[in-house]
């Protein structure tokens, strides 16, 4: 195993959870653990720790302070192995960010017998140390976690049926001119939820179903092609609404052609008449008076899908 190297707050861990009893292993996994992810000033310090009693060091939190000051902190717990454990996730006032897991030792046993690394393992890992010398037989890290699989037919459909679905109330709320609801579906949910998988799964096609998305995107930008990259960018806008309704046409125009590639490249078929149905959609409420009645929006819509209104979608 390549040797860790020379940090001050690496030091500090390990001799801090040396001199702690009820800490029996620490391990630091993710970015810092030597897995080629990019690292800067901002990495965190992902430490997971397997204790013999979850609740002193969760209750008692004197220990945060052994690694610098508290700027903020915030500690959740959750499960994995359906066994609690417990995340101190702590930004210390010098920049310094270390997100700390404490897991009962009843979770490393249950790794170890089922023989596989779960994902915040197989992730990446590395042992500060270890008092009993139960992870030396742990298995070495694939580095596959978090790495999309390929998509099956249904799969991709959900996706592309999901878009066209949360994309009217993006055309809803614009049409209200309620900016919050806008900017969430819009940028948050139609983005996040829907847009970026596609482009993930666009990304893996070309390297082979190897690369592992950051959260959030992160690292998307730098991954896709030039014109692509222009497109994603050309999608965001102001508070507007004007602009906002030409950032969704774009977000909906980048995702049609995204979504036609991936599909032509697994063999599956887009849901072009859907999207052509709720493009039509969406223009009609675009062109909506504020004083519309219920039986205008219908008539309307009616012309809209006999195809007046409808725009090339290819």
């Amino acid at each position: 195993m390549i040797p860790l190297p020379q940090d001050e707050i690496i030091d500090k861990l390990v001799a801090w959870g040396e001199s702690c009893p009820q800490v029996r292993a620490m391990l630091l996994t993710s970015t810092l653990a030597g897995n080629n992810a990019p690292v800067d000033i901002f990495s965190d310090y992902d430490v997971q720790m397997f204790v013999t009693e979850l609740t002193a060091l969760s209750a008692n939190q004197e220990w945060h302070g052994e690694f610098g000051s508290v700027l903020v902190k915030c500690c959740p717990g959750w499960e994995a192995l359906g066994v609690r454990q417990d995340s101190h996730l702590i930004l210390y006032e010098d920049g310094t960010k270390i997100d700390f897991t404490i897991a009962p030792l009843e979770i490393l046993h249950r790794i170890l017998a089922e023989g596989t690394l779960p994902d915040f393992l197989d992730v990446g890992y590395r042992v500060l140390f270890d008092k009993d010398g139960l992870t030396t037989t742990l298995p070495p890290p694939t580095g596959r976690a978090f790495i999309p699989a390929i998509p099956t037919a249904a799969e991709y459909a959900d996706l592309v049926s999901g878009f066209w679905w949360n994309s009217t109330y993006v055309a809803k709320y614009l049409w209200r001119d309620d900016l919050l609801a806008v900017k969430f579906m819009l940028d948050g949910w139609l983005k996040q939820n829907d847009l970026r998988p596609l482009l993930e799964w666009s990304i893996e096609i070309e390297r082979g179903w190897n690369w592992k998305p950051g959260h959030y995107g992160r690292g998307l930008l730098k991954a896709l092609d030039p014109d692509t990259r222009r497109e994603l960018i050309d999608s965001y806008a102001g508070g507007e609404i004007e602009e906002l309704w030409e950032s969704f046409f774009r977000t909906m125009g980048l995702f049609r052609k995204i979504a036609i590639r991936v599909g032509e490249h697994l063999g599956y078929a887009y849901l072009h008449d859907l999207d052509a149905r709720v493009t039509a959609y969406h223009q009609t409420v675009r062109n909506l008076d504020k004083d519309a009645s219920r039986e205008e929006l219908a008539a309307m819509l009616r012309k809209s899908y006999q195809g007046d209104l409808i725009k090339e979608s290819g």
